[in-house]
């Protein structure tokens, strides 16, 4: 007799996060020789392989590691798929304080786990990790992003993702202040390396700065070159009164608490996941204030980094890659006229934007088979 079919057991620890719901895979690593603990999301390969880089960052929880990377992976689909890249979405973080736990030993078994996943995955740069990682974990596995010019990569990907960010900063100001940015006032809330390089592209179209960062010698750094910006405490700098309020570090700074203290016209930054949760886009709209998506502003880095992988397999140039970032100008343009004539946020119209383009292209999804790498792809 056959048994009779019988439930799956229901879902226990970090298996029955609400975060993995939806996700085609969350592959978690321990290397015990290394001290590696790895967790890589990847959230939908619709588009092509999932890209996505490694934050390298001390964690509370398991737990608090996991809904992090599965929030960060969501989010590159959306960003590429409004960007019309051709990838899908995924992250990865390393458990862990950089400073004290990064050895060569620990990132050549991160790459040797990102090679175990057939290429569904392409990793890069990101908080916490560095340009010399990305180069090292190429020597273990081709499934890497960003890595040095020297080795045919694009290099750094933050100074992409600051002209990124300026060029939405431009769009914004052909709106709003008559295609001014001169004279204009944005407070750049984090000048970590994105922070820094847009406070570069503002002081040389003529902005006034005030920068604020939890790390002091940041912000010595951006003075040092540009004496004249201001400095405000990053508890606060929200709360400055300013044209634009420029989120550069981490995210949920967009919040029912901080929202009703913006003093500014509109919010625009590279911070990813800026909105605490979705009902803040609402609480902007009724605030009075204009959001840039960050998803849709912060994608710089990952369109110079996708022409690494350019379809007709020319080698990377630099000027190519950074006509295609200018055109986040465009895209941000197309959000915030979808989000005018339908009656809802920017950050709606963007989330509309991204869905209607991988459904657009799911049926083609459906007949690829392999990625690169050989894995299998579950549109």
């Amino acid at each position: 007799m056959t048994p009779a079919p019988t439930d799956p057991p229901a879902p226990s620890g970090v298996f029955a996060h609400a975060e993995v719901e939806g996700f085609e895979q969350v592959a978690f690593c321990h290397h015990g020789p290394s001290g590696l603990r790895a967790i890589v999301a990847i959230h939908s390969t619709a588009l092509g392989p999932a890209l996505g880089g490694t934050r390298f960052r001390p964690y509370a929880t398991e737990a608090d590691a996991v809904a992090d990377v599965c929030r960060l992976a969501r989010g590159m689909t959306y960003k590429h798929a409004v960007s019309g890249l051709d990838a899908g979405g995924g992250k990865a973080v390393i458990l862990g304080d950089p400073r004290t736990l990064r050895s060569e030993a620990l990132v050549r078994a991160y790459a040797r786990f990102i090679d175990g996943l057939g290429g569904r995955y392409l990793t890069a740069e990101d908080v916490g990790t560095t340009q010399a990682d990305m180069d090292l974990i190429r020597t273990e596995t081709p499934h890497v992003t960003g890595v040095s010019e020297g080795l045919g990569g694009s290099g750094d990907p933050s100074p992409a993702t600051a002209w990124g960010v300026a060029c939405a900063l431009q769009a914004l100001a052909d709106r709003l202040f008559d295609g001014e940015l001169a004279h204009r006032h944005v407070v750049v809330s984090g000048v970590g390396k994105v922070g820094a390089a847009l406070v570069d592209h503002l002081v040389a179209a003529g902005a006034r700065v005030t920068v604020a960062d939890v790390d002091p010698g940041a912000v010595e750094a951006v003075r040092a070159r540009h004496p004249g910006v201001g400095v405000a405490d990053a508890a606060t700098a929200h709360t400055v009164a300013c044209d634009v309020f420029s989120p550069c570090a981490l995210g949920a700074v967009l919040s029912a608490r901080t929202i009703p203290a913006l003093r500014c016209a509109a919010v625009c930054g590279s911070a990813n996941n800026q909105l605490e949760v979705p009902a803040d886009g609402v609480r902007l709209v009724d605030a009075g204030v204009l959001y840039a998506p960050d998803f849709v502003v912060n994608a710089g880095g990952v369109i110079n980094i996708a022409e690494e992988r350019h379809p007709s397999g020319v080698p990377y140039d630099r000027a190519r890659a950074w006509d295609r970032v200018a055109g986040i100008a465009t895209t941000l343009g197309r959000v915030l006229d979808r989000a005018a004539a339908d009656g809802t946020t920017p950050a709606e119209a963007a989330d509309r934007l991204a869905e209607e383009r991988i459904a657009a292209l799911a049926p083609v999804a459906r007949l690829r088979t392999a990625t690169p790498g050989g894995g299998t792809a579950l549109p």
